[in-house]
C-alpha cells in the first residue's frame, strides 16, 4: 500500500466524518471539520492510501481513500493534538505513527514546543504509541468520555528551547 499524508480539504469532510463514526461513539460531524478546517490555528491531515492504478469504474470507492485522520490546534505556541483515528482495516500498519510524526515535525517548523492529548485511559495501544513518540503522563481527567464513560489520560510532550525534552509533574517539579 501507497500512502499520502497531506492536509485536509473539504473534500476530505464527508471521509473523515465517516470515519470518526466508525471508530467513536460521539464522532465529530462534517459540519465540525468543516468548522475546525476554517480556523487559522486548526490543522488537519488525512493520511490517504493511493492506489498504483486508478481504481476501475465498477471499483471506485476503493483506493485513494482516507484511512487516517489527525489534527493539531495551536494554542497559544502549545500543540493540542485531536482526532487520532485509523480505519480499523489498516491498523497496525504504521498509519497513526505516519501521521503523528507529520504533525509533530509540522507543529515544531510552527514554533510549538509543547504537545499535549487526551486519550481513553483503556487505549494501551495508542498510549504505547504516544509514548514512543516521547509522550508523559501528566494527568487524568476524570469522567472525559462518554459512552462508555471513561477517565482521559493526559499526556504532554514537552521541549525546552534548548532542544531537551521535558517533564512537568504535578507539583510543578521539572526533570
Amino acid at each position: 500500500m501507497m500512502l499520502n499524508i497531506r492536509r485536509m480539504e473539504e473534500r476530505d469532510v464527508r471521509q473523515a466524518a465517516a470515519l470518526e463514526a466508525a471508530n467513536f461513539p460521539d464522532p465529530w460531524t462534517e459540519k465540525a471539520f468543516l468548522e475546525a478546517l476554517r480556523l487559522d490555528y486548526a490543522f488537519y491531515y488525512v493520511a490517504e492510501e493511493k492506489m498504483e492504478e486508478p481504481p476501475e469504474p465498477a471499483e471506485t470507492g476503493k483506493g485513494n481513500g482516507v484511512v487516517g485522520i489527525c489534527g493539531l490546534r495551536n494554542l497559544a505556541g502549545e500543540g493540542e493534538i485531536t482526532n487520532v483515528s485509523v480505519d480499523s482495516r489498516y491498523r497496525r500498519m504504521g498509519i497513526a505513527a505516519a501521521m503523528l510524526g507529520r504533525v509533530l515535525a509540522d507543529g515544531a517548523r510552527l514554533g510549538i514546543e509543547a504537545f499535549t492529548l487526551e486519550v481513553r485511559c483503556g487505549n494501551f495501544p495508542a498510549i504505547c504509541l504516544y509514548e514512543k513518540f516521547g509522550f508523559k503522563r501528566e494527568g487524568v481527567r476524570r469522567g472525559f468520555y462518554e459512552n462508555p464513560k471513561e477517565d482521559a489520560l493526559i499526556l504532554w510532550k514537552r521541549q525546552e528551547s534548548n532542544g531537551t525534552i521535558t517533564t512537568v509533574f504535578a507539583d510543578g517539579v521539572h526533570v
